[in-house]
């Protein structure tokens, strides 16, 4: 060996000594399991729980894996949530007002009856107070949350029969997500809380008249047109509805920073491409759905009046039993007046005329 090579080595030893050696970091393997709400039918909805994943994977040179379980298949597809809490799976991918029941606060994180549209609701999440709000009453079920999809404004669900007055509603059968349950309650309906892998059946067989889903490129793909001729609209309930990734806390603490930025990222690409895929798609399926002769109708203004009223006295009711709601209502309220004020002069307006514009 000559002399330059001894010198050469004995430098690199002596700097590894001395501790000055560039630090490397190989991060561990993960592996996680997500166990979502949805039937792998919807490529959509549930979709966006195996774009979520892809991205994680991909952001994470494989060294990040999440596999995506379908409802049903680790746990009910209502179960989710307990699954989380529990620690049973790292993560769920569900709508937080399925579990009203648990804390009415729950559906503020998704969608309440005449709340925000979904770039709204975004904008609380994001430059609001809604993360932080969420995300503290979630800690009470070991829950940290990350966006996770939006369908924006739904469709209000397929009827057996015409809903002219509010009397219509009066004994009706009536699948709806949520805590809209409450308001078609308190009109004198009989909600019922089934998750969308069942819906056709029970409108089929006549257990419900009526019942809603997202809109037309999942009703379709699922088959309510068969089954029910009145398509009504609009989901005065859902006018922008979050779906969420729900993470166990402890397991999320156990991530490495640049892990936990990996699923920051991942959630909000799934987030963005959610929506992008029901705007791209719902047009066409609309148009298909009426040639096939649905019959596509809103609600009345009267219904829609009734349905506000009831809705109102329920929130009124519940800032004064329920402390949860009422911090976080609060601060809903009020950023949802201020962007009503804003898309007033100028989402809306320019909706309206392009709405009656001749392309």
């Amino acid at each position: 060996m000559d002399r330059r090579s001894i010198i050469k080595q004995a430098g690199i030893a002596g700097v590894l000594a001395a501790g000055a050696a560039p630090a490397v970091h190989a991060q561990a393997a993960v592996r996680w399991r997500l166990a979502s709400s949805f039937p792998k039918s919807l490529d959509t909805i549930y979709g966006a729980a195996e774009v979520f994943a892809k991205k994680v994977k991909e952001l994470s040179g494989g060294k990040f894996e999440i596999s995506v379980h379908a409802g049903g298949e680790l746990m009910p597809p209502l179960g989710v949530v307990d699954g989380v809490q529990q620690g049973s799976v790292e993560m769920c991918h569900t709508v937080p007002y399925y579990y009203f029941g648990k804390n009415e606060a729950f559906a503020i994180g998704a969608a309440i009856p005449f709340g925000m549209n979904s770039r709204q609701m975004t904008a609380w999440m994001m430059h609001g107070n809604g993360r932080k709000l969420m995300n503290e009453f979630y800690a009470k079920y070991n829950i940290v949350s990350f966006a996770g999809g939006n369908t924006g404004a739904q469709m209000g669900g397929w009827f057996r029969k015409e809903i002219k007055t509010p009397a219509d509603i009066k004994g009706l059968k009536f699948r709806v997500g949520g805590f809209a349950g409450r308001v078609i309650e308190r009109m004198g309906g009989v909600p019922q809380n089934i998750p969308g892998g069942e819906i056709y059946q029970a409108l089929e067989k006549g257990t419900i008249d009526a019942a809603e889903w997202v809109g037309p490129y999942d009703d379709q793909k699922l088959g309510f047109n068969k089954v029910a001729p009145y398509y009504y609209y609009p989901g005065w309930w859902e006018g922008g509805p979050e779906v969420d990734f729900f993470i166990n806390n402890k397991a999320f603490d156990t991530l490495s920073p640049e892990n936990k930025a990996i699923i920051e990222a991942a959630s909000a690409y799934a987030h963005v491409d959610m929506q992008a895929k029901y705007d791209a798609l719902n047009p066409t399926a609309l148009k298909q759905l009426v040639g096939a002769k649905t019959k596509v109708v809103s609600f009345p203004k009267e219904v829609l009046q009734a349905s506000f009223d009831a809705s109102m006295a329920i929130y009124a009711e519940l800032e004064a039993k329920n402390p949860d709601w009422k911090k976080i209502y609060s601060d809903y309220r009020t950023f949802q007046k201020d962007q009503i004020l804003w898309f007033r002069f100028a989402e809306a307006r320019f909706d309206s005329f392009m709405q009656t514009a001749k392309l």
